[in-house]
């Protein structure tokens, strides 16, 4: 029985070491296979079509490239410009170069509003606009390269040119009462120009437009000038009054001239055709009094009666009267 026992402890004594020992080996392996280098060589050798694939990708997308409508490319190489292409598209170009894409689309600079003296010493508060677009890619992108660069040149040109274009004119040239005398259309245009042909030599950028949207004055200059505009308006409503006065004179003398003359030749036509009446009258009472003297004298007697005698009447004849032959003896 004591063997038995003895026998019971060697063996599991004999197990303890046994795992021990298997845990200890099992250690050493994951230890070993952590330190273990990739082996790159093997996996690229594993997957070389599929590499010749991604290479062939990466080649095709550099080869090719596209346009659209509303932008231009510039290829360079190596960082030197070598073509534009404004053609819209699929096009291609070698792996080794590289595509800058720009807008060619009119694009609009607001400056900031600023303060010029006019050519008779009044200041003006002025917000401008320019139209421009990329006209020279290699100019542009040699001279300011991104449109914010652009502006910052196109403000200081634009400034330049419209403080010149100030300095000529007055400021009746600029506010005007009549479309006619403003001069604002022939000058923003000329400075247009000048603009455009600085900007397009020394940038790339052509300009398509400049012009005015607010022009103002400065706040310690209004009242001032507000009180010229008046008194200057003031003057003019008084000339344009004295001289409505001397046409209204004018008009109503003409229209007295020619009520004079209307009546004037009133009064001869009716004074004409009264004494045609009166002839007329005469000459039929001529020979109504040839024909029948005694009848004629009868018909006078009573009609002159008949104005001359009422209820109210009292005549007093003598005694070889006519008129009281005719009442008494009826002839």
């Amino acid at each position: 029985m004591h063997d038995h026992i003895d026998h019971q402890h060697d063996h599991q004594d004999h197990g303890h070491s046994h795992d021990h020992g298997h845990s200890h080996d099992h250690h050493d392996h994951d230890h070993d296979h952590r330190h273990e280098p990739f082996d790159w060589a093997g996996f690229v050798g594993r997957n070389r079509k599929l590499w010749l694939i991604l290479l062939g990708l990466v080649l095709l997308w550099r080869t090719f490239y596209t346009v659209r409508e509303t932008e231009f490319v510039l290829i360079t190489r190596f960082g030197a410009p070598v073509r534009t292409t404004t053609e819209a598209g699929l096009h291609f170009k070698g792996f080794w170069e590289s595509a800058s894409y720009f807008d060619n689309r009119l694009r609009v600079y607001n400056p900031t509003r600023s303060e010029f003296l006019t050519r008779d010493k009044k200041n003006l508060v002025i917000e401008s606009y320019v139209l421009w677009k990329i006209s020279d890619p290699v100019t542009f992108v040699q001279t300011v390269g991104d449109p914010d660069a652009a502006e910052m040149r196109l403000h200081d040109i634009a400034w330049a040119g419209l403080a010149a274009e100030m300095g000529r004119h007055d400021l009746e040239d600029l506010i005007a009462p009549t479309p006619e005398e403003v001069q604002s259309r022939e000058m923003l245009d000329r400075l247009t120009e000048t603009t455009g042909a600085k900007a397009l030599e020394q940038y790339g950028i052509d300009v398509v437009d400049v012009r005015i949207k607010r022009l103002n004055l400065p706040e310690q200059n209004k009242q001032s000038v507000y009180a010229r505009m008046r008194a200057e308006r003031e003057r003019i409503a008084r000339q344009y009054r004295a001289e409505g006065e001397e046409q209204a004179l004018q008009i109503r003398a003409e229209a007295d001239r020619r009520k004079e003359e209307i009546l004037s030749a009133a009064y001869r036509e009716a004074e004409e055709t009264k004494g045609a009446g009166d002839a007329e009258a005469a000459r039929i009472y001529g020979n109504a009094y040839s024909g029948n003297q005694q009848f004629y004298q009868l018909t006078r007697t009573l009609e002159t009666y008949r104005k001359a005698l009422d209820a109210d009447t009292t005549v007093i004849l003598s005694a070889d009267s006519e008129l009281l032959k005719l009442l008494t003896e009826g002839r």
